[in-house]
Parts: C-alpha cells; structure tokens; sequence
C-alpha cells in the first residue's frame, strides 16, 4: 500500500486534553483518529485508557483501538506495521491521518522507522522478570546502567517494560540498545507530517488535572473493570497491558498490598511521572508546533495551524 501524502501528528502528557482536539480537527478537517496510546490497544481497558464511548467512535472514526486482548503482546513495530497499513487505507479514501496520543516511541518509530533488533526471547524475558521480582526494578535498571549507560540514562527507574527490553537486547546481542539505533535499516515516513505538541504553560495546573482525571476514572468505575478482565483473561501483573498507569496500582489495591487511599495516591504520582516522560520526549521533538494546552483558545490555535499546514502541503 501507498503511505498518506499528509499526516498530523497529534502528541501530548496525560490529561493535556488531546482527545478534545481530535475530535475537534476530526470534525472540521476530512481526518480520520489513529490512535498512538499503547493501552488503548487492549480490549476491555476503556475506563482506564479513557476510551472515547461507542457512540463517538461511531460518528468518527477511530482506529488501532481494541486490537488485541490484555494478556497479547504489542509492541512499536507491530504498531508501526499496523498504523501504515490503516493510514494507507484513510489515503485511498481521499482522507488525512490524524494520529493523536501520548505514546512517544510509537510516534517516533512510525515516523522515523526502526533499527533491525532481534524479536522477542520468552525464556529471557521470564527469567529477566525472576531477577526483578527477587531484586526489584530499581535494581535492573543499575545494572542495565552498567551495560548501557545512554539507554538507562533515558528510562526512568520503574520503567520495568523498557528496561526489560534493553537488558534482553544486550544478553541476546552482546551490545548496548543504544549501539543499534543509527546502525541502518530504517525505512522513515514518506509523508509531510504536521507534528502538534500539547504542553503545559504551568505544570501544577497539568497536575491537578492528572488528580482530577484519576478520580473520574475511579469514580467511573476503574475497580470494577479491573476486575472483570482479571475474570475474563488469565492476566497477571508483569503484562504489558496491566503495567499501565492506573492498572498497575488498581491490581496491587485488589491483591490487598495497599488501601484505596494509597492506590489512589500511587496512581496519581505515576500519572504525573509519565507525564514528565512524555513532557521530555516533546521538549527535543524536531519542528514541534507547541500549544498551551491550559489555554482556552487551543482547539483553534489548532485549526488555524492545521489549516495552514495543509494549504502549504496540497498537491
């Protein structure tokens, strides 16, 4: 399939309001949603992931969501695979991809490509996950420190999925995660790409909106959910899927390691970790279009930079 001539790129933190400017340029603009949050992907994890409701998705559409269920592997190039495979199809109907989300590797692997590494290693995985549960992820990340300074010095301490990966690359290769990138094989996005960076004008204001989305999603019923799929699926914590920010604290609440008060507390850090994370990957993201996503003219600050963007960029 051909790639899209024009691709918006629609990138921020947690509760930076990027599901409202979909939907906004999606409604004025001939745009269709592709999703770039890596829980999204998984069936059954609405509340958590803040779906958008069935009703939404169908009056707009809304791509790579519900794609595999919670106990399933996803990774970057099976995203990358996917995504160029819809955004062709969104092409040949005479519309644009919008790719909205906060999942900045995925965004940096379709756009740039990917360096050849070797696939998956179950065995060194699961004995990678033994050392962790013996010594803890701090731990592994002092060690992938010593083997890999650049990668650790990017990953944050409880980045268990990240740092798993970069010590299974180095056992299987011999070299660094960091020695691969630039090593060939990319095959970038030949598309013009509009990127559009939602980022706070005051952090603390993000933060109270991150304390407030949090409670919405328990108030929404997150508990419940959670345990539903813990019924429906032979889930356990080390997944990928219920390493998510909010599953991961809601599951240890449910095995009794910690009261609600304090799941609540955790869940609410981690949010605001993972924003800083994202809020980094955007600060050295090249030609970024930054917005003050606290503002309340933002939706058409995009607009008009969308607008803009695609009279330049017409054939």
């Amino acid at each position: 399939m051909n790639s899209p001539a024009r691709v918006v790129c629609l990138m921020g933190p947690t509760a930076s309001g990027k599901s409202a400017v979909a939907l906004e340029l999606a409604t004025r603009f001939p745009m269709e949603i592709v999703n770039v949050d890596s829980a999204s992907v998984y069936r059954g994890m609405d509340i958590g992931t803040a779906k958008p409701d069935a009703a939404l998705r169908a009056r707009i559409p809304h791509h790579l969501m519900d794609c595999v269920d919670p106990t399933d592997p996803y990774s970057a190039a099976r995203f990358r695979e996917e995504a160029l495979e819809v955004m062709a199809r969104i092409a040949q109907r005479g519309r644009i991809p919008l790719l909205a989300g906060g999942t900045m590797l995925y965004f940096k692997t379709l756009l740039e490509g990917m360096d050849p590494l070797p696939a998956a290693d179950p065995e060194l995985r699961a004995a990678i996950d033994r050392e962790a549960q013996q010594y803890g992820w701090p731990a592994m990340h002092a060690r992938l420190a010593q083997v890999d300074p650049v990668t650790a010095g990017r990953l944050d301490r409880g980045d268990s999925q990240r740092i798993q990966r970069a010590l299974e690359v180095f056992r299987l290769t011999g070299r660094a995660l960091s020695q691969h990138h630039g090593s060939g094989g990319r095959n970038p996005l030949p598309a013009k790409v509009l990127a559009l960076g939602l980022v706070p004008s005051d952090r603390s204001q993000l933060h109270e909106r991150i304390t407030q989305r949090f409670d919405a999603m328990l108030a929404a019923g997150l508990e419940d959910e959670l345990r539903n799929l813990r019924t429906r699926y032979a889930l356990h914590p080390d997944l990928p899927s219920m390493r998510a920010v909010g599953y991961r604290q809601m599951w240890q609440y449910l095995e009794g390691v910690y009261d609600g008060k304090v799941m609540r507390e955790r869940g609410i850090i981690a949010s605001r970790q993972l924003a800083k994370r994202q809020l980094t990957w955007l600060r050295s993201w090249p030609g970024l279009e930054v917005m003050d996503c606290l503002g309340t003219g933002v939706a058409i600050a995009a607009r008009q930079i969308v607008a803009g963007f695609l009279e330049r960029s017409g054939d």
